[in-house]
């Protein structure tokens, strides 16, 4: 095999698939995090408790975000991964154009109206990722995926940061509504552009192959722990996100610390921990030749800043955000998580387990959180998110490291 040019390389990582799929996934993490970061004004503005609201409003977001997995994942098997990356951001754009529109809604009351929204929006956000992802992986050289994936990742993870100073800029989070919906738009004319991925059009006109059956990830026992697996290595990085940081504000006063916590800040700094971390994950993947060791030193490195961000390391609101910024950092390996689900299965279902992992580990929040909010009155905040974040790191570790490597594979295969 000809080495490629570093001339021949940079054409690959920056081809309009690559800028495309990181634009997409930018306006995505700025559309998904949203609702975190405005909770409070937005839920305290219409005059809804945040404690009754807040968590089911979130869960209806995560709700929308399985169901809609499974449905773009199939769909893009189906129909291709073009079809989803447009018909997934036209959903969710619209879904927080209507988010921004919620003071005005007269035809049900507030709350209902926030959830069903949410939960629409969550259906829409479940396909940018993994057809982004599946995409990317199937066009760029198998040398290239991790850190052509990591790219992707890494500047698509800043919409959080911008969707945070969106929102303290404008001071009204129904602008940052709107200017999310109005992102999405504007990003489906730049989508014109894009080729459907060579190896999918190679089964797309053939019968014979089976193409985005979910089920079938039921069906045969090996496949089923390897998806079982793909999803478990991802479930930390949304107990750091969706319990430490989104629920910052509640662990301010077990902690000692004199001050508020605001869960916007909190997620914007873990998000620009997260961004460093995709970038580096990638080439980290690449020089040790390996998906499983990348994410395995990022997880240990996690665990470390948990335990000192719990055990009192956090003695005031910066040291706080300084925390989130290095769990930020360790759980940065998220797009690295996404290609190994997508380089795990064969073609003719690589876009369904590619948009169902991420969102079904998304989706474990629904449960994180059940189980946080049970044993917290009788453990208190602290110890309940050592109980959680024990149960996702050994879960995660395990899966890591006994799941088949997957670095240089060739992705021109199918399932039977």
């Amino acid at each position: 095999m000809t080495k490629m040019t570093n001339a021949e390389k940079a054409k690959h990582l920056f081809s309009l698939p690559v800028i495309v799929a990181a634009l997409g996934y930018f306006v995505d993490i700025y559309d998904l995090l949203l609702f975190g970061i405005v909770r409070l004004p937005s839920l305290e503005s219409m005059g809804l408790d945040v404690d009754t609201y807040g968590t089911m409003i979130l869960n209806w977001e995560k709700t929308g975000l399985l169901i809609g997995g499974i449905l773009w994942g199939v769909f893009g098997d189906k129909k291709g991964r073009l079809s989803v990356l447009f018909g997934s951001i036209l959903v969710y754009s619209l879904a927080n154009i209507a988010c921004g529109l919620l003071p005005h809604v007269e035809f049900m009351d507030k709350a209902s109206a926030y959830a069903l929204f949410r939960f629409i929006a969550g259906i829409g956000l479940a396909g940018e990722l993994g057809a982004g992802i599946t995409l990317v992986s199937e066009s760029l050289p198998k040398e290239l995926r991790a850190i052509g994936t990591s790219l992707v990742a890494g500047f698509g993870l800043f919409g959080a940061v911008v969707a945070n100073f969106t929102v303290e800029l404008t001071s009204d989070w129904t602008i940052s509504y709107f200017i999310g919906g109005g992102l999405g738009l504007m990003l489906l004319l730049l989508r014109v552009g894009v080729l459907e991925s060579g190896i999918y059009k190679d089964i797309q006109q053939d019968a014979s192959v089976k193409k985005g059956n979910f089920l079938s990830f039921f069906t045969n026992w090996d496949r089923f722990v390897r998806y079982i697996k793909c999803i478990a290595i991802g479930i930390p990085t949304w107990f750091c996100i969706g319990i430490l940081a989104v629920l910052g504000d509640q662990f301010g006063p077990p902690l000692g610390i004199v001050g508020d916590i605001e869960p916007g800040k909190a997620i914007m700094w873990a998000y620009i921990g997260i961004s460093v971390g995709d970038f580096a994950s990638g080439f980290i993947s690449h020089y040790l030749k390996s998906r499983k060791k990348a994410i395995f030193y990022m997880m240990l490195f996690t665990i470390v800043g948990v335990v000192l961000m719990l055990s009192g390391g956090a003695k005031t609101v910066g040291m706080y955000y300084f925390y989130c910024v290095w769990l930020g950092l360790g759980t940065g390996y998220w797009a690295m998580f996404v290609t190994i689900g997508a380089e795990q299965f064969g073609t003719n279902i690589r876009s369904t387990a590619a948009t169902t992992i991420p969102n079904m580990v998304r989706g474990t929040l629904v449960l994180m959180i059940l189980m946080f909010n049970y044993f917290k009155p009788s453990t208190g905040v602290l110890w309940s998110a050592v109980i959680v974040g024990v149960i996702a790191f050994a879960i995660g570790i395990y899966s890591t490291l006994t799941i088949p490597e997957t670095h240089d594979r060739d992705l021109d295969f199918i399932e039977e």
